[in-house]
């Protein structure tokens, strides 16, 4: 049976410390992003994301992003971006964005799928914010239906299949835009993915710089 967590009744701060410690068990979670529910895990487990898969219904090589709640936490990780990419970085981040970013170094390869030069990256604002462990995300809805924003909304077998579930009460509703990177420090270029939560004013006057 999953651990059931409630922000509004048991507080944020029990809610970062139960998925610091399902993540850190190798475990699998349900929690609240900043505008829908994800499914998270190790993103080092191959397991987690095998079991993230079967719970979604899904194997189709489909690159995930990798989730940071804390700055301090990827610091490590922006270190090892080139240097327009670590400003366009700290222009962007947190916020509701994922940058995909090149990746020499091959990190986090089961979030990278077929494609390991390329790597997906978030760091989120709201109640989990300060958790010190990055996560494998995923939306947490099976293959083919909608993502949910409400607790309420996702599925029961995706809750019962999970170690743990946080509710976040209702979230924003939108998904993250998605920003390609990949070849800002070769070429100065940058695209969106994926039109979402960043609005795309905002996000060409954070690049106009870089």
């Amino acid at each position: 049976m999953s651990e059931l967590v409630s922000i509004a009744a048991d507080g944020a701060d029990a809610a970062r410390s139960a998925l610091e410690r399902c993540i850190g068990s190798g475990g699998v979670a349900v929690f609240p992003a900043d505008g829908l529910y994800g499914l998270a895990c190790d993103p080092l487990s191959e397991k987690g994301v095998d079991r993230i898969q079967a719970l979604k219904g899904r194997d189709e090589g489909k690159p995930s992003a990798v989730l940071y709640f804390s700055a301090l936490a990827m610091r490590e990780l922006i270190e090892s971006f080139g240097p327009r990419t670590r400003e366009a970085a700290a222009a962007l981040l947190p916020g509701p964005v994922t940058l995909v970013v090149a990746n020499p170094g091959h990190r986090y390869p089961l979030a990278c799928s077929e494609d390991p030069e390329r790597l997906g990256v978030r760091l989120i604002e709201g109640p989990l914010a300060g958790a010190m462990t990055p996560i494998f995300q995923t939306s947490a809805n099976r293959s083919g239906e909608p993502a949910p924003h409400r607790f309420e909304d996702v599925g029961a077998e995706i809750v019962a299949g999970a170690d743990l579930a946080i509710d976040g009460g209702e979230l924003a509703g939108t998904p993250s835009t998605v920003v390609d990177l990949t070849q800002l420090d070769s070429t100065g270029a940058w695209w969106v993915l994926r039109e979402g939560g960043f609005e795309r004013s905002r996000l060409e006057e954070a690049l106009a710089s870089v």
